[in-house]
């Protein structure tokens, strides 16, 4: 997919979220877009938003049809993963985008809280995309942000990891792979590691995003944890650009639910900071499904995210 001239997206199939995905489909339809197909999406009632179990039965994860894509962008990942579409819409209100992008093996964009209309009256949902590069996910957000192509920055870019946030608890195999893709980004010397003056130590956001989510609850203890919070990432954004976490704690799970973890663990701190966030694939578990790593940045950052990914697929590949 290329960009340019007065039609950037001309001819290129899209897929949207859900029957509800055109409403937002406007920019892309006038950028020449063609929107091919609505994707599935979680069935009403579904109490796990990242399970693939939908109106029509199961999503199947195109690496294992016996696993979930993640959700609640279920269809929309296996979309551009299967090479259905290049380009999917997605909407990420806890991990919605990030999760099935890293266990579908595509890239997967969240925008900053804000930077585009969204109906959720929390303010947690936000637009997003599933792209099968780096290069196309840049190509969207161009089309709905009118911000220009994102401008290399100065490499290596400073960035701090973090395993766990300082309370996630993810499984050993996932920290791994995103570590490994940490590593090979160090290598190729597209990021540099950087241990912050405070380490990380984010409070579980759970609680609050459930609060928040919640009519009628009481929401004096979501806004205190959401300032902590806040104020712990404002302080290790002075120390690198970049954030650098697994994006899910766990491997796909199976289509009988994910049981009693929240696949959103990772995830969900952003969507009530606010910040942008992308998933990377990070290559592939023992069980033959992909993971992702996740790359946050200061608000307003997109094109940061974008730009250090696309140089990642170019030094290392996809």
């Amino acid at each position: 997919m290329t960009a340019g001239g007065g039609l950037p997206l001309a001819g290129v199939p899209i897929a949207v979220k859900g029957r509800h995905g055109m409403r937002a489909a406007g920019p892309l339809l006038a950028a020449g877009g063609v929107v091919v197909g609505a994707t599935s999406v979680p069935g009403p009632g579904t109490p796990w938003q990242t399970w693939g179990l939908g109106a029509r039965g199961r999503t199947v994860n195109p690496w294992r049809a016996d696993r979930t894509p993640g959700g609640s962008s279920a269809g929309s990942a296996v979309a551009v993963a299967a090479g259905l579409a290049p380009l999917a819409t997605g909407s990420d209100g806890a991990g919605s985008v990030r999760i099935p992008a890293a266990w579908c093996g595509v890239v997967g964009l969240k925008a900053t809280v804000g930077r585009l209309p969204s109906a959720d009256r929390t303010g947690l949902a936000v637009p997003g995309v599933l792209a099968r590069s780096a290069s196309d996910a840049a190509c969207w957000w161009q089309v709905v942000s009118g911000e220009p192509e994102p401008v290399l920055p100065p490499l290596p870019v400073a960035a701090a990891w973090s395993p766990d946030l300082g309370f996630a608890g993810p499984d050993p195999e996932p920290v791994a792979l995103a570590r490994a893709a940490v590593e090979r980004l160090v290598a190729a010397d597209v990021v540099r590691l950087v241990r912050p003056r405070v380490p990380l130590c984010l409070t579980d956001p759970g609680p609050a995003w459930l609060a928040l989510r919640a009519p009628g609850a009481d929401l004096a203890g979501a806004h205190r944890v959401r300032a902590e919070n806040d104020r712990r990432l404002a302080g290790l954004f002075e120390d690198a650009e970049l954030l650098l976490t697994p994006t899910a704690p766990t491997a796909p799970h199976g289509h009988e639910g994910p049981g009693d973890r929240y696949s959103t663990s990772l995830t969900w701190a952003f969507n009530l900071s606010g910040h942008p966030a992308l998933s990377l694939p990070a290559g592939f578990g023992e069980d033959g499904c992909p993971a992702g790593l996740q790359l946050v940045a200061p608000h307003g950052r997109e094109t940061l995210l974008l730009a250090v990914a696309r140089e990642a697929e170019a030094r290392i590949g996809s």
